[in-house]
């Protein structure tokens, strides 16, 4: 069996978007996470100062890409300047953790994904309950997750991987961004629908995972189209299929794993902004109508784009389609986390 580099230092994937870089963190920027500033009690003259977008993940990922996306359209329709500041550890807990305790003013805002609809299974003690301890804002964008494998892996297709790992379960690797991310996520529902138990190898970070996935140092792994396309293009890596209902207009050659023979396998990274439960409505509003904005941009529409994705909906771009969503989604990642068993420490 292949030996694995579990933890070497995370390897920055550089992201090629034309967007306006931001500074992670500035000093005395109001709002920031425990900042100790009042909250407001309405929209008046918000905003009047910095707005903090807080991503509970490290730079140059997928969620800290998106976020930069729409951060420029945004502070131009607030006609605030937005600072992007990274919080990364925990699964995306701890920057999470930190927007639930911050003042409901309207100035931290926090961008996460899927990974707000899994922490409740995953973590025993998490220290807040999304339903219960955020306002939603609305959803930002679903990205598509793709399979993918070292190029000189035998399976040629989706049906030949399943094939292959329920005659190999014990001495196939499936490479994972740690517990809790949604390469992680994808790689249980494969094993739920191939009904295999895999040797799952876990990363810190997506980086390293694909790094040594180009390296041939582990078989195969999920993961979004954000982070693969590149990859999947130059024929770095082999591609199965992607995992949405439809194919991915970067990637117009791909199977969906419906038309792989897989149609269990349905995942996809989504998105959402939140602030603080008792931000007041008219400010959830306000940033509502400047997602709805930035989402029509067609600088941040060609940029999705050229990753694999594009921006929801305006109907969706709500909290009140934000709030739905995450309602059902913790309830499918309830049952699929507790029938794997698994836990984060």
């Amino acid at each position: 069996m292949r030996t694995t580099s579990r933890y070497r230092a995370v390897a920055r994937m550089s992201v090629a978007i034309g967007v306006l870089s931001l500074v992670a963190a500035c000093a005395g920027s109001g709002g920031a996470p425990g900042g100790g500033t009042t909250g407001a009690s309405g929209a008046g003259g918000y905003p009047d100062k910095n707005i903090t977008f807080v991503v509970p993940f490290s730079a140059g990922g997928p969620t800290d890409t998106v976020t930069r996306m729409i951060a420029e359209p945004m502070a131009a329709k607030l006609g605030a300047k937005v600072v992007v500041q990274n919080a990364e550890g925990a699964g995306g807990t701890v920057g999470a953790g930190e927007v639930a305790r911050a003042d409901p003013d309207g100035y931290t805002v926090l961008m996460h994904h899927i990974g707000m609809s899994t922490a409740p299974a995953l973590y025993k003690d998490l220290g807040y309950k999304p339903l219960e301890n955020f306002e939603m804002v609305g959803l930002v964008t679903e990205v598509p997750m793709t399979v993918v494998a070292r190029k000189d892996f035998a399976p040629a297709t989706l049906q030949d991987l399943v094939t292959y790992v329920k005659a190999n379960a014990g001495k196939v690797t499936l490479a994972n961004a740690g517990i809790g991310a949604a390469s992680h996520l994808c790689g249980l529902l494969f094993q739920s629908a191939t009904g295999v138990k895999l040797q799952e190898v876990p990363y810190e970070g997506t980086g390293p995972a694909l790094t040594d996935l180009v390296g041939g140092q582990v078989d195969f792994m999920c993961d979004q189209t954000t982070n693969t396309s590149g990859q999947i293009s130059a024929g770095e890596v082999k591609a199965y299929a992607v995992t949405t209902p439809e194919r991915v207009k970067s990637l117009p050659d791909l199977p969906t794993t419906t038309e792989a023979g897989l149609p269990q396998l349905q995942v996809s990274v989504w998105h959402g902004l939140y602030v603080p439960k008792g931000t007041p409505q008219d400010v959830v509003q306000k940033l509502s109508e400047a997602l709805k904005t930035a989402l029509a941009d067609k600088g941040v529409v060609d940029q999705m784009a050229k990753l694999g994705t594009a921006p929801v909906a305006a109907e969706d771009a709500t909290p009140q389609a934000h709030r739905a969503k995450l309602e059902e989604q913790l309830g499918t990642w309830a049952k699929v986390i507790a029938d794997a068993g698994v836990k984060a420490s």
